[in-house]
């Protein structure tokens, strides 16, 4: 059985977007990977790559061109220095030529080298074809981008299943109902359900120090995005506002780190109208700083990154003062398998569900969480993301000029604040009295996501990216 890991659902990485950004960027490493595992490197004389369908149509202003020059160069996504992005893409942008694997520097035009083919491969909406060349052969290699920054190669049968990911656990899940029978059958919590998957791949120590990792990214992206002013890159000339939302919000006492800046917002006023403004303001601050290039959390995507963080960032600092790091690995534990149950069963990827398959998602993943982090039972976790997705089916994917910015920012508020909602919900329901279970809600979302018109599927051919144009911004 396919196991996907928490570390699967939520990667560190670069934003705007994890299919169109971090995906090509990971699909350029491996191809990288098979060149070397050929001894083939050192004769390449010509890279060209080849992008196929959404990647084409939204990929230039989802940064798709400049992830596959930075992968072909051998940078790392999870830890190259965001300030050095602009430094490399000039340069091979100026001398007309790539270090290729940063081993070996070949010419490379990005204007030639690079084709937007408006075309759709047959496997998946996302698809990228690289292709080497030497004294006196061609390499090819076709890879598919499916969400989340998971690639898969055509030859697999089920694009849902990656090869890197498969392994034994001692808890195997696909569905809810099956995660239900562990917890019942075991008398533990779905994070600690999750935990024992996770300690059959890597050590306690490993779990702790990576969820730990990624929680920092998180808050520390909330934190630069909250700080940073002016105005997102792109052509729409969107303007940063969480800002100036926290600027309206955190008053004067002082801070000069992610941390202490927690404690403060904890002193803040928390009516409810502040608290939907918190919420918002951390979403945005998230999303804002993806937008821009920055290093976010794929949660499960980079255009949904800010809803988990902001809903997580809510229990910590509104709803329980005294939560520590295993209240914090608890709830990203519990997310990320909520998540991996939509990925095997539906799909996270907006190029074939729509932003039903991104924020839709993501506010279930958070719903979840907040649930089992304020008390509730299994069932009611599950029930949490079921209401949390349940109104988010059908919804669409339809970037103005192929930016993760309007509406996708915005939309990372609607989707914590739901999740919220339905983490509330759920706790005051009895789930022996509910009528959707989680399974059914997930099998909903995929037929949806298969009846969906293709315009509305991270396109920009439908919906506000037709309505509203650049010359309107």
């Amino acid at each position: 059985m396919e196991c996907i890991s928490v570390f699967d659902m939520l990667k560190i990485g670069v934003g705007p977007s994890s299919s169109h950004t971090l995906g090509p960027w990971r699909g350029a490493e491996r191809f990288l990977a098979e060149l070397r595992n050929e001894n083939l490197i050192d004769s390449i004389n010509r890279v060209k790559v080849d992008l196929y369908g959404s990647l084409s149509l939204t990929g230039k202003g989802h940064a798709t061109d400049l992830a596959v020059m930075l992968g072909l160069s051998g940078a790392d996504p999870e830890y190259i220095p965001v300030e050095s992005i602009d430094i490399i893409i000039t340069a091979i942008k100026n001398k007309k030529e790539i270090f290729l694997g940063s081993e070996i520097i070949i010419p490379f035009d990005f204007e030639k080298d690079i084709v937007f083919n408006r075309e759709f491969l047959s496997f998946h909406s996302n698809g990228i074809k690289f292709t080497a060349y030497t004294i006196d052969k061609e390499i090819e290699s076709v890879y598919y981008s499916i969400g989340g920054g998971f690639v898969v190669k055509e030859e697999r049968i089920n694009a849902a299943i990656n090869e890197e990911i498969k392994c034994s656990f001692p808890f195997p899940i696909e569905k809810g109902v099956e995660l239900l029978a562990y917890c019942k059958s075991e008398n533990k919590k779905v994070s600690e359900i999750v935990y024992e998957n996770e300690k059959s791949m890597r050590s306690e120590e490993e779990i702790h120090n990576e969820l730990m990792r990624i929680w920092d990214t998180m808050l520390e992206c909330m934190y630069i995005g909250c700080h940073t002013e002016g105005t997102l890159p792109g052509g729409l000339n969107v303007r940063r506002r969480a800002y100036d939302m926290h600027k309206n919000l955190i008053g004067v006492l002082p801070y000069d780190n992610p941390h202490s800046w927690m404690q403060i917002i904890r002193q803040t006023e928390v009516k409810f109208r502040q608290i939907l403004k918190w919420v918002s303001c951390f979403a945005l601050a998230v999303n804002e700083v993806n937008a821009a290039l920055g290093r976010v959390v794929t949660a499960p995507t980079n255009g949904s990154a800010g809803v988990i963080p902001s809903v997580l960032m809510y229990y910590l600092v509104i709803e329980n003062h005294e939560a520590d790091e295993e209240h914090i690995k608890r709830f990203l534990m519990t997310a990320g398998e909520i998540g991996s149950i939509f990925k095997k069963g539906a799909t996270i990827s907006a190029a074939m569900g729509g932003c039903q398959a991104e924020i839709g998602v993501s506010s279930a993943m958070a719903a979840a969480a907040l649930c089992e982090a304020m008390g509730g039972t299994p069932e009611q976790v599950l029930v949490a993301a079921e209401i949390a997705m349940e109104h988010h089916l059908g919804l669409t994917c339809d970037p103005i000029g192929g930016l993760v910015q309007v509406p996708c920012i915005e939309r990372n508020t609607m989707g914590a604040i739901k999740a919220i909602n339905a983490a509330e919900l759920a706790l005051e329901t009895d789930a022996k009295n509910t009528k959707v279970p989680l399974d059914k809600v997930v099998n909903t979302m995929w037929e949806t996501a298969k009846d969906m018109n293709t315009k509305y599927k991270e396109t920009s051919e439908g919906g506000l990216a037709i309505t509203v144009n650049l010359a309107d911004c």
